[in-house]
């Protein structure tokens, strides 16, 4: 039996626990920015509907109930501009990383096939397509890429770790190159609603889609909107063919949301107030960190949405991650997304309010 862990990289945050160690023997302990987990408290409507909803004995479906559904096609209309969005246009997922994982496989792809995402990316996309067999490719800019073989790529706007937002005009380019050549876009949308110097897109806005979801899935996630990374709340919107495929494999595969979440998701995109109140409180953040990386002799780059910070001190990642670990400040080496980020880190919002006054004052 041959080891499927034999086609992986080696799992890059294992590489980060040295450097956790020397952080958290600072006196005043650590200050996490890497992984960029949430540490806000859920909001308690979804609290609420999670707990109303916890006598559930019976097995969910895959496809979520038909209140789900319709949250969910409501909130893409409202919230991504969409238009005529119908249950079948909608398939909750089991966290969206598990998605990204498993899609390659779940669409049939394998040897002879290329899987391709931008050169500085969530390490998982090239999971993906090692799991099933398939070359993964990097890319600038998509439209340059051999468009032979190619069956699968994958978008991230706003960017993980760059922060970088595509311009509508690039997606309409990307899109209608894609679909020139028979490939499917998939977008991974996760942090679209937290844009700060820049107002993200949908690949599923009429503008760019042309009104048709053919050859498009929107990736979404309430993990970093609403707190919900323990929920595991997730969804795709997009091209009802590919859905309705990977809904039955999905049945099959017992792929299926569990029925207090499925609630809670409910509320969660029936309630903007919170969302809000969130985004206020990684502003704030963001707008602290930025000014003390910048006294501390750090250049940002991008960053004009999503959670992080794409910072450099134009040295060695793993220089700079030493340096930060000294003071206490754990970040992510920007070689975790790729070669192209040797020379920068990648500094999370994550973290409570105490935390990031402690990192501005020893950066300062």
């Amino acid at each position: 039996m041959s080891a499927v862990s034999s086609r992986l990289p080696t799992f890059p945050w294992d590489k980060l626990e040295p450097y956790k160690t020397t952080a958290a023997a600072h006196p005043d302990g650590i200050v996490d920015l890497s992984v960029g987990t949430p540490v806000d408290s859920v909001p308690e409507l979804i609290q609420k509907a999670l707990v109303e909803a916890s006598d559930s004995p019976g097995y969910p479906t895959v496809w979520g109930t038909p209140e789900l559904r319709d949250a969910l096609t409501g909130w893409v209309e409202r919230r991504l501009g969409a238009v005529d969005v119908a249950h079948t246009n909608v398939l909750p997922v089991v966290g969206s990383k598990e998605l990204v994982a498993w899609l390659p496989t779940q669409l049939g792809l394998g040897a002879g096939d290329k899987v391709a995402y931008p050169r500085l990316a969530y390490p998982t996309y090239e999971v993906g397509a090692r799991l099933c067999g398939a070359t993964p490719v990097e890319y600038d800019d998509p439209t340059e890429l051999d468009p032979q073989g190619l069956r699968l790529l994958w978008l991230n706007s706003p960017s993980n770790p760059t922060g970088r937002v595509l311009a509508k005009d690039e997606l309409v380019r990307i899109v209608a190159w894609a679909r020139e050549h028979g490939i499917l876009v998939f977008s991974d949308e996760c942090y679209l609603e937290l844009g700060w110097e820049a107002e993200p897109v949908s690949v599923l806005h009429p503008d760019v889609c042309g009104g048709t979801y053919e050859g498009v899935v929107a990736v979404h996630s309430l993990s970093k909107r609403s707190n919900l990374a323990g929920y595991r709340a997730a969804f795709i919107a997009g091209d009802d063919a590919v859905l309705g495929e990977l809904l039955q494999i999905r049945k099959h595969g017992g792929m299926m949301t569990p029925a207090p979440v499925q609630a809670a998701t409910i509320a969660a995109l029936g309630d903007d107030t919170h969302v809000s109140e969130q985004r206020a409180r990684y502003a704030a953040r963001r707008t602290a960190l930025r000014a003390a990386l910048e006294a501390h002799g750090f250049r940002i780059e991008h960053s004009e949405a999503s959670l992080y910070l794409w910072a450099t001190r134009d040295e060695a990642c793993w220089d700079t991650v030493a340096h930060l670990a000294d003071l206490g400040i754990l970040v992510a080496p920007g070689d975790f997304y790729g070669p192209a980020g040797e020379r920068f880190v990648r500094v999370a919002l994550t973290a409570t309010d105490e935390r990031v006054a402690a990192a501005v004052k020893r950066l300062g």
